[in-house]
């Protein structure tokens, strides 16, 4: 089953500042007049997962959870709540974009077991997803390389202490 959704390479690919403005307008619009169409909520969700901005990817996350919380961005960015239920369950056809855009969203916050729980899920619905696949791949690439980063400086500080202990005793041990 082809899909019609881009490779997870070119979820990389940020909105501009004027871009994401629009979106934002539209979205803070429509909230005014106390109704927020899906389409309008998707789309601002969507422009805020794809930007390299980690508090734009929270609040993109947020919109597309329909979480209540309080906005980490400024008011001029942003909104302070959202009033809606999530995407996902008042939008059946926005489903699979939904899952897609959390498993992003959460991966590009460095969050990779959310990342691959939404992404299993979307897997489950649609195994043959190329996106999906190839996000699952990017998230446990990038999982696997964060692991070892930590554990070289989880060695490196071991080998430090251990350096420093062997200083101590060996400073006691001529007193």
């Amino acid at each position: 089953m082809p899909t019609e959704l881009p490779y997870a390479a070119d979820a990389e690919v940020s909105l501009s500042y004027d871009e994401l403005e629009v979106l934002r307008t539209q979205y803070q619009k429509e909230l005014a007049q106390a109704h927020v169409t899906i389409q309008t909520k998707f789309n601002y969700a969507w422009g805020l997962v794809k930007s390299p901005l980690r508090e734009h990817q929270v609040e993109g996350v947020r919109i597309l959870q329909g979480s209540t919380a309080r906005s980490p961005l400024p008011l001029a960015l942003s909104v302070l709540t959202y009033p809606n239920p999530d995407i996902y369950r008042a939008e059946p056809t926005r489903r699979r974009e939904c899952l897609y855009y959390l498993a992003l969203g959460h991966y590009k916050m460095g969050n990779y077991e959310e990342a691959k729980k939404f992404n299993a899920l979307l897997m489950e619905k649609e195994p043959a997803n190329l996106q999906a696949q190839s996000l699952g791949q990017l998230i446990d690439k990038k999982a696997t390389t964060d692991g070892y980063i930590g554990m070289a400086l989880a060695g490196g500080a071991a080998a430090v202490g251990a350096i420093l202990l062997a200083g101590l005793i060996r400073r006691a041990a001529r007193k």
